[in-house]
């Protein structure tokens, strides 16, 4: 007969704390989210204050690097009047013209993006590029498995068990839950991203499968009994509930800024590249001393002391977004300097991972860093993202970026002669002269999405 015992284990898990949970979602926010997030908390939090930035630059950047890098505390209060001056940077310091972001980014494009970067084997990009089209601007999916796999040709067919995997693996990119097929769907999908030790996460899964509907009329008592729990775990299980998204699609703005608050700038000095995170993009906030000196040694003034820990958690948090915003920035000017000098034909292959393994973080985080965030450079404002592209193979033996290859179509087609336009076999075959190995089709699709119409039309047009 088995008899009770109490039994001592130790073990590692990682747990998603308020200050963490708080510092990721503020490293999501582009600038103007960003500063409306900090407004709100000057105006609710006593202990929180903003520093008024010195007329006076002073910085004390590490000149060693090929690529420099300022560090983001130094960096946070320096140069805003230089910067409200000087209209922009060119590669030595000259004043330019600002560069509007008109990319438009839509929730499909941002999910083929990630089918191109992240770990996805070509038959199941082939695969989760026909269950995106499918899915609506609310990220859900509008067709059923079965003719989605019937609108594929693919030999061998395409399974619905490899659909289903496919489909499971494209719900956990950014935004997570997308591609769901019900509201409930979205929901365990979120829930499942949080670490297994979260308290409360067994019941919130039980409640998103079956429970959604008493959630939403709020018959808490009907959904306690039926459960069979108490208070306490029902409140900590509906909060995590509560804190998923049911349309995650929209978190993807169709909807391009008409103007760009650069994170980061890049420009040239003494034949180095520097990278400064942009002063005048957020405020620099610190704790009200003359407060805080009240409550130390005070056991009284609860509610203060609470608005000081969470005042100190937001500059932390704030701190840690520029730091991870400077690496990630240093990183990608360190591999594409060529495009920097050359423009987009020098453009190197890059993913995710590369920037990833270098600064040593996670490729989530990479990604949440690279989306809506942007550089001013001296060939303009540019997401982030602009810089990742993939690998393509040359004679050569060294990979070619696909933006690389997209210049040099438009390039080519930008030299053709009117009366004989360039075919897309044709610039297949000027593009293998130059040990650049790409199909037709690859030469097809990358010209549709530079908007320049087939050979035919371009002929047509210049015959009228």
């Amino acid at each position: 007969m088995l008899k009770p015992s109490l039994q001592l284990k130790l073990g590692q898990s990682l747990t998603m704390t308020p200050q963490l949970q708080q510092a990721i979602r503020l490293l999501q926010l582009p600038v103007l989210d960003l500063n409306a997030e900090i407004q709100e908390a000057l105006e609710e939090n006593i202990m929180l204050e903003m520093e008024d930035l010195p007329d006076v630059p002073s910085t004390n950047a590490e000149s060693t690097a090929e690529v420099e890098t300022i560090r983001a505390d130094e960096l946070w209060q320096t140069r805003a009047a230089e910067r409200s001056q000087d209209g922009g940077w060119n590669g030595e310091g000259r004043p330019i013209s600002e560069f509007a972001d008109e990319s438009g980014e839509t929730l499909h494009e941002h999910l083929y993006w990630q089918l191109e970067m992240e770990n996805f084997t070509f038959r199941e990009a082939l695969i989760g590029e026909a269950l995106v089209d499918y899915i609506n601007d609310a990220g859900y999916l509008t067709a059923k498995i079965d003719e989605i796999i019937e609108s594929l040709d693919e030999q061998p067919e395409v399974t619905a068990d490899e659909a289903e995997k496919t489909l499971h693996k494209l719900q956990r990119l950014d935004p997570v839950g997308v591609g769901a097929r019900s509201l409930s769907e979205c929901v365990i999908r979120q829930i499942e991203q949080l670490d297994s030790e979260t308290p409360g996460i067994e019941l919130a899964l039980e409640i998103a499968a079956s429970h959604l509907d008493l959630v939403a009329s709020r018959d808490y008592g009907e959904l306690r009994r039926g459960l069979r729990t108490s208070e306490e775990n029902l409140h900590e299980a509906l909060a995590l509930v509560r804190a998923c998204n049911p349309k995650p699609g929209l978190a993807v703005s169709p909807a391009a800024p008409q103007y760009v608050i650069p994170d980061v700038f890049v420009r040239k000095i003494d034949k180095r590249w520097q990278v400064e995170i942009s002063p005048t993009g957020v405020p620099r906030l610190s704790v009200n001393q003359q407060y805080a000196k009240l409550l130390r040694g005070s056991g009284e003034h609860a509610v203060l002391k609470t608005q000081l820990q969470e005042a100190r958690w937001l500059i932390r948090s704030l701190e840690i977004r520029n730091e991870t915003l400077l690496k990630v920035a240093t990183s990608i000017v360190s591999r594409q300097v060529d495009f920097l000098e050359h423009g987009d034909e020098a453009m190197k292959p890059m993913v995710l991972r590369d920037i990833a393994e270098e600064i040593g973080m996670h490729e989530s985080t990479i990604s949440r860093v690279t989306t809506n965030k942007y550089m001013h450079t001296p060939r303009g404002v540019f997401e982030f993202k602009y810089f990742f592209s993939s690998h393509l193979s040359s004679d050569s033996g060294e990979d070619q970026s696909s933006t690389s290859v997209r210049a040099k179509i438009r390039k080519l087609i930008g030299a053709e002669n009117p009366a004989k336009p360039l075919s897309d076999s044709k610039i297949t075959n000027l593009l293998k002269d130059e040990g650049i190995s790409v199909a037709r089709r690859t030469v097809a699709k990358y010209r549709e999405a530079m908007n320049i119409p087939s050979s035919s039309e371009r002929r047509s047009r210049e015959t009228r």
